[in-house]
């Protein structure tokens, strides 16, 4: 079996081939500047260039795409639903191109796939995208009728490291309980209990805690204000998302820059990172209590996990909650094979998408 796996981002496109026992065959990271995608008119017109890199890269390694056995892409912003593996269908295919969807590039990992899977013959899926919905009905309600809480977050790898985690442990993922914060430029964190993610921060619309690049959870009176203050609703969103957080306080997104502030003796640039890792441990805790106390493992993940002052600041709050694992970074490519090959070894079903 060799599964081809597509995960466009704003600013890259990646791509890997995985044989049936996981092993990569193939991985390129394709780069694409402003000048490149600024000629296309919106996200949708980017899926011929984007196709065309995948191609490109399958030749360079002397794959075929009829060998291929299946492709599996990173889903979008689509209606809410359970995690798994989703077999792309026309249903998927018209939400994926639809305004509220192309809002991020991950919309087109499931149009490429469908694509490449009407061209070669083979299935096309996606996995575990981020409006995974399994919240606990109590989680649902906001306080305003006709605001629901949403589950909007890093479901493709936090539900990869929560395996991982459960392996290392030696019990099932379906039969733990496990908290797992992934943490880059947004920040979510999940309570993973029997296999669901039963509640989590809304990492797009302003919940939990600050991040490298927005706001998390502030006083709701104090924005009213600043909505009546002249502000636009664009600079209200970069608020919330884009501007907030690290940027706003310390001008940059980058922890690592971060840290060099504070070894040159930055106590402001201290205490913003600090708090940040205070909001996380305060949001895992929030989790805690989600779970009833009973926690198999607390797993720290992300970009931001690859800073060791960073997740101190959080295990020294967190570890008498249960024990900490770090898996910096993300594998979101080895997730999406993961879920595909579950799938064509028969270990699960593949889901449809009804709407």
């Amino acid at each position: 079996m060799l599964v081809l796996a597509i995960n466009p981002g704003s600013t890259s496109t990646k791509i890997a081939v995985f044989d049936e026992n996981q092993r990569r065959i193939v991985e390129k990271t394709i780069y694409h500047n402003t000048a490149e995608t600024g000629v296309h008119n919106g996200i949708l017109a980017q899926k011929d260039m984007r196709m065309q890199y995948v191609l490109d890269t399958l030749k360079e390694n002397g794959i075929t795409p009829e060998s291929l056995t299946a492709v599996v892409g990173r889903g979008g912003i689509l209606k809410p639903i359970d995690s798994g593996t989703y077999l792309v269908n026309e249903a998927m295919i018209k939400d994926l191109k639809s305004a509220s969807a192309l809002v991020h590039a991950s919309s087109l990992g499931g149009i490429i796939a469908f694509e490449m899977a009407q061209n070669y013959g083979m299935p096309a899926y996606v996995v575990d995208p981020v409006v995974v919905d399994e919240m606990d009905p109590c989680a649902k309600l906001s306080g305003i009728p006709g605001i629901e809480r949403r589950g909007v977050f890093h479901a493709l790898n936090t539900k990869q490291v929560a395996r991982r985690a459960a392996k290392e442990l030696n019990i099932d993922y379906e039969n733990g309980r496990f908290i797992v914060a992934h943490m880059g430029g947004g920040i979510t964190v999940g309570a993973h209990m029997y296999g669901r993610v039963i509640d989590v921060n809304d990492g797009l619309a302003g919940e939990g805690p600050f991040t490298p690049e927005r706001c998390g959870a502030i006083p709701v009176a104090r924005i009213i204000d600043m909505c009546y203050s002249g502000k636009t609703k664009e600079e209200m969103m970069r608020f919330v998302s884009g501007g907030g957080g690290l940027s706003a306080y310390l001008g940059t997104n980058d922890l690592r820059e971060v840290e060099q502030m504070i070894k040159t003796q930055d106590e402001f640039a201290a205490l913003v990172m600090d708090s940040m890792a205070y909001q996380v441990a305060k949001e895992i805790g929030a989790m805690s209590a989600v779970l009833e106390g009973r926690v198999n493992a607390i797993v720290l993940t992300g970009g931001l996990a690859y800073s060791n002052r960073f997740t101190g600041a959080i295990k020294r709050r967190v570890d008498l909650i249960a024990q900490v694992l770090v898996y910096p970074g993300e594998d979101e490519m080895l997730a999406l094979s993961s879920g595909a090959l579950r799938v064509l070894k028969g270990e699960e079903r593949a889901k449809e998408y009804k709407w």
